[in-house]
């Protein structure tokens, strides 16, 4: 698992309590999730939605995700487009 500088809280971002924020380097936040199921459009949605959220309360931030688990490769186009980085854990 990647070392992270520290976390944040999402109530910062209207996000639900169980979202995993990460701060990277600067201008930068990673969406993190821990799971074995594989990342489907409907958590696509939601990724970007959450990013959406992100960018609103800080605009010059640069967000990705970082996950263990298999990501639909239709997701993966989906989230790309939208300039969403996915990095393994």
């Amino acid at each position: 698992m990647k070392r992270h500088d520290h976390y944040i809280d999402p109530n910062k971002f209207s996000l639900n309590k169980g979202v995993v924020l990460s701060h990277g380097p600067t201008n930068h936040i990673a969406i993190i999730i821990n799971r074995k199921s594989r990342i489907i459009m409907k958590d696509g949605l939601r990724i970007l939605e959450q990013a959406k959220r992100i960018n609103a309360v800080l605009p010059a931030v640069k967000v990705s995700v970082e996950t263990n688990a298999p990501v639909c490769s239709k997701t993966n186009r989906f989230l790309s487009d939208h300039r969403i980085n996915i990095t393994n854990l």
